[in-house]
């Protein structure tokens, strides 16, 4: 068991700065562009150089504003959630959504209007056939 754990924390290690270059803004990044970063963890990631090196000098780490979150507005995917919190408002008391309602309310209405129009024409011209009156030039 014992013998696995230098290759998991190696492998941890790897994982860990991969991800972290990943997700980390391109105006953080130092050295070197983000993608060389990327490709440097990748290929040297087994003997440990490419994530200290990503972890020692590839990204800004500098002291949290006084604020208490980093300019990005989180050092934390949380944290950013919580700074840039949305106000949810059930459809039920929307003014905007309600309004679209009655606006397709009214579309409704008028088609529904027309179909009805069309409707009674079209049993009124079956009931002269029927008669026997010819059709009438409208």
């Amino acid at each position: 068991m014992f013998r696995y754990l230098p290759f998991l924390l190696v492998l941890a290690l790897w994982i860990y700065a991969f991800i972290d270059c990943l997700n980390t803004p391109e105006e953080q990044v130092r050295g070197l562009p983000k993608v060389v970063w990327v490709i440097i963890i990748l290929l040297f990631g087994e003997v440990l150089v490419g994530p200290i090196a990503w972890l020692v000098a590839g990204k800004h780490r500098g002291p949290v504003p006084a604020g208490g979150a980093p300019s990005g507005g989180g050092s934390t995917p949380s944290e950013w959630h919580r700074n840039h919190r949305t106000t949810f408002v059930a459809p039920d008391d929307n003014p905007e959504f309600l309004r679209s309602l009655k606006e397709e309310n009214k579309k409704d209405e008028a088609l529904l209007k027309e179909w009805e129009a069309d409707l009674r024409r079209r049993e009124e011209e079956l009931r002269r056939r029927e008669r026997g009156e010819g059709p009438t030039a409208d």
